[in-house]
Parts: structure tokens; C-alpha cells; sequence
């Protein structure tokens, strides 16, 4: 055991997250991870169940006494983010982390960490031979490849787990239960562009939309920063009648789970056009500016001379997918009727590109009830036939329902009281997480998911909080105890 971690407690969860560094684990290559796994159980003599897939699952007989209780599913996942400041050299297939102490803090040098999700590999493993915890049945779900789409659990046998009371150990937030996530699914539309030959003499200009924060399309949807597509579509929707400019291109976003920070149109003007557009742009932007101030002070535009080729969009296709980009929502749809705060459904205009012929819009949508992002999924493909496209849908990931009247919440709600001290804040998440995947793979669960303090997750400065860890220790024993007891 390294010395950073050889006096902390609990010590045999810290034993098995010293064995989890020395580990390599990135996302599809969890064979060590799940061979360490198995390395435990057979200390046991426990059985071992596997999928397809590569998820595992380790039967834990319940103690003395216990054994009528009903099956608590405890569920992490193996994987990890491998992510490096630049300058250090390090190989996430060979190499094991090196972890660095700093006061309360737990890091590593110069790469993620791997807290998210090892404190809960960890703690899942240091329950098989606890005996100082009184527990019922346990089913300890391991699950492959979460980090790059949940792509483990969507992919679970059903039979693998029996259980239908399950504890996610996978929130990075303590003194936090979190009850709900969102489901997400993209609509991809492509819109027709005719094409014409553009009129002689004209001056091409790069209209371009920069300087916003962008952000995280769902945790940071509810913020209302500015999107650059439409603010680009904002302003030039208008001002097409008056300037009647020639469209060549509108591109702008990147990732689809990121709000676009830039955004350019290429539009050729009639000569003597370029000041009065530029003005009237300006113009307009300041109003954007304004209204944006308090949370997205950065907004900025600029105008360049740029190169276009002889075709450019048609008269018609200008007038029709400009009115489609103006009109496509973007931003929060509807909030939480359960839990104050929270986002329910949101839609995030994502990315623009220009190809031949066709124009593609991505939408990313998410929602925790189901219904509704469906019923956001049929409203792109309403917008994309309106402009005489088509919209491809992606089948997507289930969300988490927040259920407050869940016999699981109330007695680990309970149990944070009376062993921690403090009432825990019941929390839900604009986000995909594994529970939303599972319980529509198990058919429904009452769930909950639980953890210690991780900070900058999936970054080189991931560290994770040493006292929060002996904290969620207690709850989650105290909390298996509690669910063993007769009712």
C-alpha cells in the first residue's frame, strides 16, 4: 500500500482504491479491473456472474439472521476518464496512477485521479468480508465503459441482476442524494439548399459570433448564456428583406453536449451594402448584449472579408432556412414540478454545418420523463418537415424520474440524519447517469445514488475530499443495516 493512503480509514476501502491506481482501467479495457474483481470474490468463495457486455456482478451472502431481508443492489462502474496536463508523460494502459496528499485532498500527479468512480469499485469491494457490517443480500454491480455513454449498463443482461433496491455510488457531491437525472436523445435534421449562381460584383463578408462562455448542455443549460447559432440566426433573419444578401454558408457548434460559443455566416452584399449591414448588426447586438449582460458579458461580433464560391443558396432556401434557424428553440423547456431548481426538459441547438445540398442541424434534447422528450424529439422533426427536411432521431438514453416517495430515500434520508448529523439535500441532475439506463433495463427500481466529495472531475485536477470518504462509508453501512432490518 502507497503511503498515501496506508493510515486512512476506513482501511480496507482505501487497501482496494490503492490496488484500483495501481490498475490501468481507461473505457474498454476493464479486463484487469474486472480480473481484480474476481481476485476478491474468490477470497470468499463468492460467485461471480458476467454478461455479454463485461458487466459483473458479485453475490454477498446476507449476515446471520439477515437473510430474508430483500436484495440491495449496490452498483460503480470500472472505467475511468484518462485525461493529462500537457507536458506530462504518462501511459493510461500501463501505468499505474501516482497519487499526492494535500491536507484533506487525495490527487494525482499531473492526471485524472480515477475517485469517479474507484471510491465506489472501492467501497463495493470492502464490503466482501465486512463482518463488522450487518447487512442483507447483496448483489455488487461492476459496470464497463460508463465514461464514454453508458454504454455498460445500456447494454446489461437483465437476468444478471435480481435485486430491484439499488444504490448508485457514483455522486460526487456529499451530504447529496440524488433522486433523478435526465434522459437525452439528438434529432438530426437535414434541411434542402437550392442553389443559384450568385449575382457579379458583390462584396463577401464573414459574419462571425464569438466571445460567449458556452457550457455543458445540460448541467448548465439553466444558466441562459448565449448561444452563437442563435444569436447568428437572430440577426440575420431580419435583415435579410432589407439587404437581401446572398447566403453561402452558416456553420457554427461543436459538440453536441456543449452550447455553441461561435458561430459565422459567409454572405455576399451588394456593394454599397457592407456599412449599413454592419451597423445594423451591431445594432441589434447591443440589444442581444444587453439582455445577456449579467451572465454572458463576453458576446462580441466581428466582419471579415471571406472567399465564397460561385453558387449560393437559392433566394428561397435563404428565406426558408433562415426563418427555421431564427424559430428552433434553444434553452430550458420546462421545469421540475417535484424539485425546485431543477430542469426537467431542455433542448440544446447544437451544431450547424453547410454541405453540399443540405444544410444539418443537431439538436440535443434530454428530459427525465420520457414522454416529454419524446414529445421533443417529434417537435424537431416537426420543425425539420416544416422547412420541407427530414429529422433522424438517435434512440438515445432513458432518464431518472425523481420519485420523493421512495421507501429508499426516506430511509437513507433517515439514516444522513441520524449518523452524519444533517439533513441531506435530495438533489436530481440535468445529466445522463447509469441509473436512468438501469432501471429501464431491470424494468423499474427504487434507486438512489450517493458518494463523497470529488472535485474537477475528469480533469488532471480531480481530487477527492479523504473526511468526506470516511463520511460515506458510515452512510452507506449504516444504510444497508437500516434495509436489513424487518419491517
Amino acid at each position: 500500500m502507497t503511503t498515501f493512503v496506508a493510515d486512512l480509514e476506513p482501511r480496507a476501502l482505501w487497501a482496494h482504491f490503492d490496488r484500483i491506481l495501481a490498475t490501468p482501467r481507461p473505457s474498454k479495457q476493464e479486463a484487469a479491473m474486472r480480473a481484480y474483481v474476481r481476485e476478491v470474490a474468490a477470497t470468499r468463495g463468492l460467485e461471480v456472474r458476467e454478461d455479454g457486455a463485461g458487466n459483473l456482478v458479485v453475490a454477498v451472502p446476507a449476515s446471520a439472521g439477515r437473510e430474508a431481508a430483500p436484495i440491495v443492489v449496490l452498483q460503480s462502474h470500472l472505467d475511468m476518464v484518462c485525461e493529462k496536463n500537457s507536458g506530462v508523460e504518462f501511459d493510461f494502459e500501463r501505468q499505474a496512477i501516482v497519487p499526492r496528499r494535500d491536507g484533506d485532498w487525495l490527487y494525482a500527479t499531473g492526471t485524472t485521479l480515477g475517485s469517479d468512480n474507484g471510491i465506489g469499485v472501492a467501497a463495493m469491494l470492502a464490503l466482501i468480508g465486512a463482518e463488522e457490517v450487518e447487512h442483507g443480500p447483496l448483489e455488487l454491480l461492476f459496470t464497463v465503459e460508463e465514461e464514454i455513454g453508458l454504454n455498460g449498463a445500456a447494454a446489461l443482461d437483465p437476468a444478471l441482476v435480481r435485486g430491484r433496491t439499488l444504490l448508485n455510488l457514483d455522486t460526487e457531491e456529499e451530504g447529496a442524494l440524488y433522486v433523478g437525472c435526465a434522459g437525452g436523445a439528438g434529432s438530426e435534421l437535414a434541411l434542402p439548399i437550392d442553389t443559384m449562381f450568385g449575382v457579379e460584383g458583390r462584396v463577401t463578408v464573414a459574419v462571425r459570433v464569438a466571445g460567449l462562455l458556452g457550457g455543458h448542455s445540460g448541467v448548465d443549460i439553466h444558466l441562459q448564456r448565449g448561444n452563437a447559432l442563435a444569436i447568428l440566426a437572430r440577426l440575420l433573419h431580419p435583415l435579410w428583406k432589407e439587404f437581401q444578401f446572398e447566403v453561402g454558408s452558416i456553420t457554427g457548434g461543436n459538440l453536441t453536449n456543449a452550447i455553441p460559443r461561435e458561430a459565422e455566416a459567409v454572405i455576399r452584399l451588394a456593394v454599397e451594402d457592407p456599412g449599413a449591414f454592419e451597423k445594423a448588426c451591431r445594432a441589434a447586438l447591443a440589444e442581444i448584449r444587453a439582455e445577456l449582460a449579467a451572465v454572458d458579458p463576453g458576446l462580441e461580433i466581428a466582419f471579415a472579408p471571406a472567399e465564397c464560391g460561385p453558387e449560393v443558396w437559392s433566394d428561397a432556401t435563404a428565406v426558408r432556412l433562415l426563418a427555421l434557424l431564427a424559430a428552433l428553440p434553444h434553452g430550458v423547456l420546462r421545469m421540475s414540478d417535484e424539485i425546485p431548481g431543477l430542469v426537467e426538459t431542455s433542448t440544446n441547438f447544437a451544431r450547424v454545418r453547410s454541405e453540399p445540398g443540405v444544410l444539418q442541424v443537431s439538436m440535443s434534447n434530454r428530459s427525465s420523463v420520457d414522454a416529454a422528450l419524446r414529445a421533443v424529439q417529434r417537435r424537431m422533426a416537426a420543425f425539420a418537415e416544416l422547412a420541407g427536411g427530414e429529422a433522424t432521431q438517435s434512440e438515445g438514453y432513458p432518464g431518472w424520474k425523481p420519485d420523493l416517495a421512495s421507501p429508499l430515500l426516506a430511509i437513507t434520508r433517515r439514516v444522513h440524519e441520524r449518523v452524519l448529523g444533517s439533513e441531506p439535500r435530495v438533489l436530481a441532475i440535468h445529466a445522463g447517469l447509469e441509473c436512468g439506463v438501469l432501471g429501464a433495463r431491470l424494468g423499474g427500481a427504487d434507486m438512489i445514488s450517493i458518494g463523497p466529495q470529488i472535485e474537477h472531475p475528469h480533469s488532471p485536477d480531480e481530487r477527492v475530499g479523504i473526511e468526506s470518504v470516511g463520511g460515506f462509508w458510515r452512510l452507506l453501512t449504516a444504510t444497508l443495516t437500516e434495509l436489513a432490518r424487518p419491517a
